[in-house]
């Protein structure tokens, strides 16, 4: 019989206000010196000097050189931050970049090397063996859920392909889930996220990985998400719909910790190819790659149809994708974000390679890829 682990560990302060109690839980480790790491468009808004304000009795630096999709690059200059600031904690503020860098920017404080020597599939990959800073991770969106996640994406500075460091030890010791970040998100922002984190619970559903408890929180992520996302866009105040996504979000995080599937193949060689926005290209993969997948997990699909609330079955679950795509604002396809044709073969390359096609429902490879994206475009 086979074993298999499950594992929930992360410590999880959620609510409005959830942000002022970061100063006291750091204070009461012993903690003096933290590290805020956030993006450099985060680092001058409002919502960081406010922030600021809240951590009173400690003496912070704040390292904001992460910018669109994080590369190893930033992840080696927010280290070296860490180190000229004498840092003993670290403090991710920010969207899934920001908190994917913030994550590893510990880890290599305190080790040799360079971060692509420790991501999972590296030939010689480092083990880490030193204990990490203190790190608490607090979302600004509501989308990748990193902050409760074992994992942080980088790409490589010059391909931009997308690597992974994998590891239970680099989860925050503490979140805080505070939907109030999340209040000045602009639509555009809210809906590129608030379909990553409906991605994220709809393909970690669908993997074939056994992992009953995340099918559990996969679904009612979904349920949770369904019925707020058009709120959350229509109504940026309304804090129950931002509380709703910021847990949907988080739960979608959780649940792929049974892996995704080919959405996010094609995301990813998205990214890598034509820098996009991940949550974005999610979206404009989700319906097409569903609708391939469907016939290979129907009973799923009926599933995850209940739990959004779509009567019709699983199949209709891809129709309401398309009309909540549209209802909050995410309309046309790749070519109107100037993906080409020409760029077709080496994006199915990447998306055939990439780790989340090995937990896809339906076996892909490269052509399959190809056909997928160019009814995309």
């Amino acid at each position: 019989m086979t074993i298999t682990r499950f594992a929930f560990p992360t410590p999880i302060h959620f609510g409005a206000g959830a942000r002022k109690m970061v100063a006291e839980h750091l204070l009461e480790r012993g903690i003096r010196r933290p590290l805020i790491v956030t993006d450099r468009a985060l680092a001058a808004l409002p919502l960081m000097a406010e922030f600021r304000l809240h951590l009173g009795g400690l003496d912070v630096a704040v390292f904001d050189g992460v910018f669109g999709n994080p590369t190893c690059a930033q992840v080696m200059a927010g280290a070296a931050a860490f180190k000229a600031h004498g840092a003993d904690a670290v403090i991710g503020f920010g969207g899934g970049a920001a908190l994917d860098v913030s994550k590893v920017v510990g880890l290599m404080a305190v080790h040799e090397g360079d971060v692509l020597e420790y991501v999972w599939d590296h030939p010689q990959v480092r083990p880490i063996v030193n204990p990490l800073p203190y790190y608490v991770a607090l979302p600004t969106t509501s989308g990748t859920g990193s902050e409760v996640g074992r994992s942080a994406v980088v790409s490589e500075n010059e391909t931009h392909l997308k690597r992974t460091v994998f590891s239970a030890q680099i989860l925050a010791k503490a979140v805080f889930a505070d939907p109030e970040l999340t209040l000045a998100l602009p639509p555009a922002i809210t809906a590129a996220t608030g379909m990553d984190a409906l991605t994220h619970n709809i393909e970690s559903y669908l993997s074939p990985a056994y992992h009953p408890l995340c099918d559990g929180i996969a679904l009612e992520g979904l349920r949770i998400g369904a019925h707020a996302l058009a709120t959350a866009v229509a109504e940026p105040h309304n804090l129950q719909a931002r509380s709703d996504m910021m847990m949907s979000s988080m739960m979608g995080a959780i649940a792929f910790q049974k892996d995704l599937g080919g959405v996010h193949a094609c995301a990813h060689a998205l990214g890598a190819v034509a820098d996009m926005h991940h949550g974005l290209a999610n979206a404009l993969m989700i319906d097409t790659v569903l609708a391939w997948n469907h016939e290979a997990v129907p009973q799923k699909f009926d599933a995850l149809a209940h739990a959004a609330g779509v009567s019709g079955g699983g199949f209709a679950l891809i129709a309401w994708l398309k009309h909540l795509k549209h209802q909050v604002g995410i309309t046309g396809g790749l070519a109107a974000r100037g993906v080409t044709a020409a760029q077709v073969p080496r994006l199915a390359q990447l998306a055939e390679v990439d780790f989340t096609n090995q937990t896809n429902p339906r076996p892909a490879k490269a052509a399959d890829y190809e056909r997928l994206l160019t009814q995309a475009l």
